[in-house]
């Protein structure tokens, strides 16, 4: 991996006067995306727990009904965590094969500040507000 020789600056930001994706700045995102993935992986290691100790205990039925809800309401956010574990996963592949960075649809640059939020974007805000129109349409047939 070419990208570990890159020393990461403890105060990087980056910024639009950069080289857009230059080495430093792939290795900002890539490190962002790390953190984000282990704190996912953090969180759903404890929920993991909480719902284990949980079924240990024999609840009386109102308690179960909202241990129910909360066992639903945790496994929807699972999944949310899922999709989202993935997506990291597919932003640290574009970093390595170089497209990070680059909408999906136009093939320019995504806007820094897009990306510092969002570093799983893969479209530009324009493209993605066509993507959402174009959703709404299908949707309102």
């Amino acid at each position: 991996m070419g990208m570990s020789t890159i020393v990461l600056p403890p105060d990087y930001e980056p910024s639009p006067k950069d080289e857009f994706m230059n080495p430093t700045m792939l290795a900002y995102f890539r490190q962002r995306l790390l953190d984000w993935r282990d704190e996912i992986l953090k969180e759903n290691g404890q929920t993991l727990e909480h719902l284990q100790e949980e079924s240990l205990q024999e609840p009386d039925v109102a308690d179960r009904a909202s241990l129910e809800t909360d066992r639903a309401l945790e496994l929807r956010t699972r999944d949310r965590e899922r999709k989202l574990l993935s997506k990291i996963g597919d932003a640290m592949e574009r970093i390595e094969d170089n497209s990070f960075g680059y909408c999906e649809d136009t093939g320019e640059p995504i806007s820094l500040k897009r990306l510092v939020a969002r570093p799983i974007a893969t479209l530009s805000l324009e493209a993605q507000e066509r993507h959402e129109r174009a959703e709404k349409t299908h949707r309102d047939d």
